[in-house]
């Protein structure tokens, strides 16, 4: 036991390069991620630097001091707040005698243990092993040097993977992707289907443990109570790494089709972006992007910026958006308010949540006509059918047929305007 508690304690490192803004935050970040996987961060160390040590990312002198700190403390793995290239895990390794991590491997553990579904797994299991593939023999030291704690955690594939020679990785690399495309296929066939309907999409996209997953289930409390739709959300990082998608049907049959996404993180690993785009390009087709922002934390510009960019690589910076400030009971500040494209709300104390669909409302339903038509009563289908899609706001019988006011889509307008008796829309 005793043995095994030391094993989970560590040192976190990272050089601030040209004084970076953010710098203080991405080591907290890096401690956050280091508790998501069960690790005990006991200490950290630090430099200024104009640029990394292509050999041991630290400066010699710095390697020193982190052995001595590491010693000290009792910590027996080194964590790294940036993606170590191959030979500074190997030169690490052998300078340190101890196991070294970095932010990459952190996150990849993170996504293997949260991964539920068969397509999360393989997606987390091609990352890891493009990842593994020009490292393994630093990695294989590291696992070999200490049991315990985290390094390549995968369900039902553990340690074993690092015995692979890299023929047998890439041709497992290869089986999956294999696999993915007819996965990718399957959801490319059902995103067909859903444009040819004609509903909007709009998707929750920011950082993670925002509480995107929470406002989704907070939107379907509100117009859907019975529909038992929920989604997983929990106050942890990268709770969510399946894509969910409801569809909300509001009071005036309008109805929009809702997207839960993957959070993103500061230095998301360009091996994991790849291995879920496809999962991720469903933010690419939206109609609508809601960006919900923990308006709490406060470094939350500098985390509108981190989606921002990862929205931009995806190819969906052109999407339409709206800000949900999520959080604000825990600010001090007013709410629930709008203020242009920004709604102030709090999803815990399921304030905002209508301000915040009038909104995507406003956003996503354009083509709509209000109209006031008399229908012949020999098409009473027609009643039947607008009653069902549209928003109806008066009906009245008359000696021609029956008179609908309402609100419908433009579509069904045209569709059908040569049925009615008396058309006559109203702009």
């Amino acid at each position: 036991m005793e043995q095994q508690a030391v094993n989970n304690k560590a040192v976190v490192v990272g050089v601030n390069l040209n004084d970076r803004p953010d710098f203080a935050y991405s080591m907290e970040e890096l401690r956050n991620l280091a508790e998501a996987c069960n690790i005990e961060v006991v200490g950290e160390l630090t430099q200024k630097a104009v640029k990394i040590t292509a050999s041991h990312y630290l400066g010699t002198g710095k390697v020193e001091e982190l052995n001595a700190l590491a010693e000290g403390l009792g910590a027996q793995t080194v964590i790294f707040n940036d993606e170590l290239s191959p030979s500074q895990l190997r030169n690490l390794e052998g300078a340190l005698q101890k196991k070294v991590m970095d932010r990459t491997l952190l996150i990849l553990d993170i996504f293997a243990d949260r991964a539920q579904t068969h397509e999360a797994q393989l997606q987390v299991e091609v990352a890891q092993l493009q990842y593994m593939l020009p490292r393994l023999v630093g990695l294989r030291e590291s696992l070999g040097r200490q049991g315990g704690g985290s390094g390549m955690k995968n369900k039902g594939t553990g340690e074993t993977k690092l015995e692979l020679d890299r023929r047998r990785i890439e041709e497992r690399i290869s089986a999956l992707r294999s696999e993915l495309e007819k996965l990718v296929a399957r959801r490319q066939v059902q995103r067909k289907q859903r444009r040819k309907t004609g509903v909007p999409v709009v998707c929750l996209v920011g950082y993670t443990n925002a509480g995107k997953s929470s406002l989704m289930n907070a939107i379907l409390d509100r117009f859907m109570p019975d529909s038992n739709k929920q989604v997983l959300a929990k106050d942890m990082l990268f709770a969510t790494l399946e894509t969910s998608v409801r569809s909300i049907e509001l009071p005036d049959h309008k109805s929009f089709l809702l997207t839960d996404t993957v959070g993103f993180v500061s230095q998301l690993p360009h091996h994991l972006v790849k291995a879920f785009r496809s999962t991720l390009e469903e933010v690419a087709e939206a109609d609508l992007l809601v960006q919900v922002v923990d308006y709490s934390n406060l470094e939350y510009e500098r985390l509108i910026e981190v989606t921002n960019e990862t929205l931009k690589a995806l190819g969906a910076d052109h999407i339409p958006m709206v800000y949900a400030y999520n959080k604000t009971d825990l600010t001090g500040e007013r709410y629930p308010r709008i203020e242009g494209r920004k709604i102030y709300l709090s999803v815990k104390e399921e304030a905002g949540v209508e301000e915040l669909v009038e909104q995507i409302k406003e956003n996503i339903f354009h083509d709509y006509v209000q109209c006031d038509v008399i229908i012949p009563f020999a098409e009473g289908r027609l009643v039947a059918y607008f009653n069902e899609n549209a928003h109806v706001q008066a009906t009245d019988y008359e000696p021609n047929g029956t008179r609908l006011t309402m609100e419908c889509k433009r579509a069904d307008y045209e569709r059908y305007k040569h049925l009615f008796s008396e058309p006559a829309p109203v702009e």
